[in-house]
């Protein structure tokens, strides 16, 4: 039996959550892939909703307003998607992205400040917009490690390899589903 076969059509078989540059969208597709169910990233879906850039509309209408549109994407995938999610960086600071994950298997990948900024200096991110990106790196991904580890169930050190990576959280599953089976 997979992973997924355990699981409701209705209910995604992993969400990652982590700050940028923790690997979220290339662990989810490496798992994904292993695990032979689909992949969705929720920063993608809103691109190809919304038909703009996030830093488009993060400029163009606002962090408040790209806050309220993720939530709504992330909704939306939640109630409809049966296989990875990987969230935005900052969708666990909405509280309904918060409360909508309550229910679900979701795995935190834990990056440090350096090698998270380390992945996504040349990147093109409007949160990392000041006079020393690294440091306002450092502070927002201290702002948010805790919101992480409170909607994660498990959480995985994303430092290494995704593939990896992909691999502890394929475990963590296993473990669920094994324990599941003997309670």
């Amino acid at each position: 039996m997979t992973a997924s076969a355990a699981v409701p059509p209705s209910k995604p078989t992993a969400i990652l959550v982590g700050f940028m540059g923790a690997g979220k969208s290339t662990v989810g597709r490496l798992l994904a892939d292993r695990l032979g169910v689909d992949f969705i990233d929720t920063d993608h879906e809103i691109v190809r909703r919304s038909g703009r850039s996030i830093p488009d509309i993060f400029v163009t209408d606002g962090a408040e307003r790209f806050r309220e549109l993720e939530a709504e994407v992330v909704a939306d995938v939640l109630a409809s998607h049966n296989g990875v999610v990987a969230l935005g960086g900052g969708a666990v600071t909405t509280e309904a992205v918060r409360d909508a994950l309550d229910a679900h298997r979701v795995f935190y990948l834990r990056v440090s400040a350096d090698s998270g900024f380390a992945r996504v200096r040349e990147s093109d991110r409007p949160l990392l917009a000041s006079d020393d990106p690294a440091e306002r790196y450092r502070a927002l991904l201290a702002e948010r490690e805790e919101t992480y580890a409170s909607v994660a169930g498990v959480e995985i050190d994303a430092h290494g390899d995704p593939d990896a990576v992909a691999d502890l959280i394929i475990l963590a599953l296993a473990d669920e589903l094994t324990a599941g089976r003997t309670s």
